[in-house]
């Protein structure tokens, strides 16, 4: 996976994200995931501070997760996320937390998220503007 994000969110290293070995828990590195592609989609517009979480409109159907080295209390971290592709109904979204100083990768990982409309209960299509959004952050093709 390429290194190269256009979006980080900085992220500090909590001791009560720690497991008892001294390194952040495997479940942990979902969860800072998770917070990037939240502030993701809000520094893209896609979706408001004031805004329900119904709203966001979009829900993970499937995540895949590589570990590569420990992180530690203390490492300077960041979490990369990029759009990489956009269905009919879905978008596949990478990420990685790395070394905000170094660039050493920790862990990365791929997520599928299905676009959702809460109040009628079912799929959605990927709103236009979320496309357009998405393609002009990205600066590149993300449809396919």
């Amino acid at each position: 996976m390429n290194n190269d994000f256009r979006f980080y969110h900085p992220t500090e290293v909590r001791y009560g994200d720690l497991d008892p070995q001294g390194h952040l828990n495997n479940a942990k590195h979902l969860t800072y995931f998770e917070q990037a592609r939240v502030q993701y989609v809000v520094n893209l517009g896609m979706f408001g501070k004031d805004q329900s979480f119904m709203e966001i409109g979009f829900i993970v159907a499937d995540i895949h997760i590589t570990y590569h080295a420990p992180v530690h209390w203390g490492d300077p971290i960041k979490v990369g996320v990029r759009t990489s592709k956009i269905g009919n109904k879905s978008m596949v979204m990478e990420q990685a937390i790395v070394n905000s100083e170094t660039g050493e990768v920790y862990s990365s990982g791929t997520v599928i998220a299905v676009t959702y409309d809460y109040a009628a209960k079912q799929t959605m299509s990927v709103p236009q503007e979320w496309r357009e959004k998405i393609t002009n952050f990205e600066g590149r093709k993300v449809e396919g």
